[in-house]
């Protein structure tokens, strides 16, 4: 299909509406992935099915603005556009309240300080008793900041000296055909500070990102081998990015 694609692209800007119904049928399982994957950490009221139309528009959007001549794969191109309308969207309804962003940032701050205090890392009772609170209200806390963990890629874009974003989301796709050196070093160096973060957590902490982000498991799954609830798997999950945000921001002040 991306063949197709590539060839349309060369003969004309415009691409016929069959080919583009062939594409969009071809990634809507993507789209029903990116969704799903999208939706554990989203309060029930949102509906699922808005979402998936707007990871269609995206991919339509992505058919219009793909060029073949910066060399990266169509599929990794689309899902970045998928990615970034369905989070764009989400924005857009405001489902993440002022008050739950500022919670968020408390937790956050509560653990850099109680971990940087004792020089290891926090339990759920130490950082409660920090913010003095008991477990249950804890665990309360982690259930309602569990979706600010989304982040839309598309932010990831440079912006100018007037503070304007420039460029397109493909200036950031890998070029295949060429190797950065200094873009290769840097990235080697935050996969290890990442990496040598990830270390720091507790085993529990560390299995659940491993297969979240490394197996692909969604949170029912994992809850299924660990033996624990998906609620508790939710939880265990939104620590863990709490804990290496305030981490990753320590190293990056030092």
């Amino acid at each position: 299909m991306e063949a197709l694609l590539r060839e349309a692209k060369e003969i004309s800007s415009e691409i016929p509406p069959p080919l583009k119904e062939q594409i969009v049928l071809e990634h809507t399982p993507l789209i029903r992935y990116i969704v799903n994957r999208i939706a554990v950490r989203l309060p029930s009221h949102i509906d699922l099915d808005d979402l998936h139309n707007t990871g269609v528009i995206g991919l339509m959007d992505a058919i219009e603005k793909y060029d073949p001549e910066k060399n990266c794969k169509f599929k990794t191109y689309a899902e970045f556009r998928i990615k970034g309308a369905i989070l764009d969207q989400l924005r857009s309804l405001d489902w993440v309240p002022r008050s739950v962003r500022q919670k968020s940032r408390k937790l956050e701050r509560a653990y850099g300080e109680v971990e940087q205090r004792l020089g290891r890392t926090a339990s759920e009772d130490e950082v409660a008793d920090s913010l003095g609170i008991q477990i249950d209200k804890f665990h309360e806390l982690l259930n309602q900041v569990r979706g600010i963990s989304l982040v839309n890629l598309e932010e990831i874009r440079g912006t100018n000296p007037d503070g304007d974003r420039t460029g397109t989301f493909s200036d950031i796709v890998e070029d295949i055909h060429s190797e950065n050196p200094f873009a290769s070093l840097k990235t080697s160096e935050s996969k290890q500070v990442i990496a040598d973060t990830i270390s720091t957590l507790p085993e529990k902490e560390r299995l659940v990102i491993s297969l979240y982000y490394y197996e692909d498991l969604n949170m029912k799954e994992i809850g299924a081998i660990l033996g624990i609830t998906e609620s508790r798997v939710c939880q265990i999950h939104t620590k863990s990015v709490l804990r290496l945000r305030a981490k990753l921001k320590g190293l990056a002040e030092r």
